[in-house]
């Protein structure tokens, strides 16, 4: 299975792209995962892996402990899906649009969060999901 983090804009700030990048690598370790910068919402669906299971990140969205969303990798993993694409829009959000082409709607947080930080929170739960699925203990 692969894990893709598909965000509209760059990140600007070196220190939190640093500490995104961080976990991917370590994520990296038990599957593969990238993080894709494109350029605005209609860019978010082209080109994703073949059948990749779509999940927009959002207000709106399922707000999931962290055993869930370690749950919903692991089923994943087990169940062979090819890929899960995570899309995070841009300062004003998904249109509604991609909301409504995702699979599911998940929400880091009852919290309004800078589209970047949600990406590093998400990265950082990716990391700790596969980890523990794999056994492996939680490297701070």
């Amino acid at each position: 299975m692969k894990i893709l983090v598909r965000a509209v804009g760059k990140m600007r700030d070196r220190r939190l792209e640093a500490v995104c990048q961080e976990y991917v690598d370590r994520a990296r370790r038990h599957l593969p995962v990238a993080v894709e910068e494109v350029e605005s919402d209609a860019d978010l669906l082209g080109n994703l892996p073949t059948g990749a299971e779509v999940v927009a990140l959002e207000p709106g969205g399922d707000c999931w402990t962290t055993p869930e969303f370690i749950k919903y990798l692991g089923r994943g993993m087990v169940q062979g899906k090819r890929a899960i694409a995570f899309l995070i829009g841009g300062a004003e959000g998904l249109t509604p649009a991609t909301v409504k082409a995702a699979h599911r709607r998940l929400s880091l947080s009852p919290l309004t969060l800078p589209h970047r930080l949600a990406r590093v929170i998400l990265c950082e739960q990716i990391y700790r999901a596969l980890s523990a699925v794999r056994g492996e203990p939680y490297n701070k």
